[in-house]
């Protein structure tokens, strides 16, 4: 038996920063990887891969915009799923190497094979050649990230009814397309191939997409998906999922209405990864419905040297708020003094167009009766927007109405999950408009339309 300071089991974001953390501060350090690859479903089957393939959508979508209509429709006819995919596995292969480089210089030890608790401190790992091992730590990291939820009523045959990893070993492109779920992986999915031509249809039991999200943005997102074809089924509960002799997806909704189209795409929720952990002998249980483990403010399970970390704990299931979990939590861990995860933190979403938001949204400040203002900057206004022939951006500040401290960033359009953090830090430090108003921002670029915004929502105070 192995003896370690800590051990990790997931290789994902959560688990790579724990590891190399603690091996920073010159702790032995190992993780635990079940796949033949590092990375976890961040780069290999989620993160990386989906948003490679909005981006390769998006360059051809982007010919359309920028006045090239005649190019666009030729290159759109003549590529298959695999000419956009081979684009998605050379940047995995590229972040593969990455990983595999940082692990490697920081004397972080891989070890390939499944874990198990045998007890709170050792783990016992079936290697890929059936081969036991033993490791003993004194504080253990889980971070083995999530995967699809697989409901036993949809007949998945991976081919035609796919959930959102085996969807990416396809072959060829449908020409039409059910997508099940109207939550930010289904309305990325959605969005991307409707803009890519295929006839799309976005069911959901919900009357809203993208609850979280400021609903000005979610109504722009809605207009311009229906503008590329997509039909919004909205509010409609599933009655069943079956195959046509022809192998093409029928949907029956409770409404009496049927869906038929070539492809589905069941997208709706993913589950932790723990039912192979024998989390019981370690002492720990989980929530029956998800598998998620609850944790504390320090991503302490209910045993206080077992930490958990990302997509394990749910909510809010960021590859970039996973990272810094599982940092802190090993900062926490060897007594390294560090400050809790940022209460400010961004959301993006890789729809087509873009969206991101950080702070409070004019539902959650109405709820909470405070008095705001909000200002608007369309990207059609500014010069940048024109040139990437992006007329219908729109960047939105929202502010106390008394005091004009920043309370929320809304942006969709292009370069939306980027332009987010110059609102980000002004939030954080608690800024104004003023900041804004009274700097200088390069020109011609959509950060204008910050200073844009600001000075639009000054005018409504005065006019008010």
């Amino acid at each position: 038996m192995r003896q370690f300071d800590l051990l990790v089991i997931g290789s994902g974001p959560a688990g790579q920063k724990a590891a190399i953390q603690a091996a920073k501060i010159r702790k032995r350090v190992a993780i635990i990887e079940k796949e033949p690859v590092v990375g976890g479903s961040c780069i290999n089957t989620g993160t990386l891969p989906s948003k490679t393939l909005k981006d390769a959508i998006y360059y051809l979508h982007g010919f359309k915009q920028r006045s090239f209509p005649h190019l666009s429709y030729s290159l759109k006819k003549s590529l298959s799923l695999r000419d956009l995919m081979a684009r998605k596995d050379t940047v995995i292969k590229h972040e593969l190497e990455v990983v595999y480089n940082q692990l490697e210089r920081n004397d972080v030890e891989l070890v390939q094979g499944t874990a198990s608790f045998t007890d709170p401190k050792t783990i016992q790992i079936r290697k890929l050649n059936g081969d036991l091992d033993l490791l003993k730590a004194s504080f253990i990291v889980i971070a083995t990230g999530s995967r699809p939820r697989r409901p036993a009523d949809i007949p998945f045959n991976d081919v035609t009814i796919c959930d959102s990893d085996s969807f990416l070993s396809t072959e060829s492109i449908p020409k039409s397309m059910t997508v099940m779920g109207g939550g930010v992986i289904g309305c990325e999915y959605a969005s991307m191939f409707a803009a890519f031509g295929i006839k799309v249809t976005l069911i959901d039991k919900r009357n809203d997409l993208l609850r979280f999200v400021d609903q000005e943005i979610v109504q722009a997102l809605i207009y311009h998906m229906r503008t590329n074809g997509t039909i919004l089924r909205l509010g409609e509960a599933i009655n069943s999922v079956t195959l046509d002799p022809q192998g093409r997806a029928i949907t029956s909704l409770k409404s009496g209405k049927t869906v038929v189209t070539d492809m589905l795409l069941y997208a709706m929720g993913r589950m932790a990864n723990t039912e192979s952990l024998n989390l019981a002998a370690a002492g720990l249980s989980v929530d029956p419905p998800t598998g998620q483990l609850k944790v504390n403010q320090h991503y302490q399970t209910e045993v206080p040297h077992i930490y958990a970390t990302g997509d394990v704990i749910g909510f809010p299931g960021l590859a970039s708020s996973s990272m810094e979990q599982g940092r802190l939590a090993t900062c926490h861990a060897f007594k390294v003094a560090e400050a809790t995860l940022p209460q400010v933190l961004p959301y993006g979403i890789f729809t087509i167009p873009e969206i991101s938001t950080v702070g409070k949204s004019e539902e959650e400040l109405t709820a909470a009766n405070m008095p705001y203002e909000v200002g608007r900057a369309f990207y059609k206004e500014i010069a940048r927007g024109q040139i990437v022939g992006d007329l219908d951006g729109l960047l939105k500040l929202i502010f106390h109405r008394e005091t004009k401290e920043l309370l929320g960033v809304h942006i969709i359009g292009e370069g939306a999950t980027e332009l987010v953090h110059i609102g980000q830090a002004v939030l954080t430090y608690g800024g104004n408009l003023d900041f804004f108003v009274h700097n200088v921002f390069n020109y011609p670029t959509l950060a204008e339309c910050y200073r844009t915004a600001a000075l639009d929502g000054i005018n409504r105070l005065g006019r008010a």
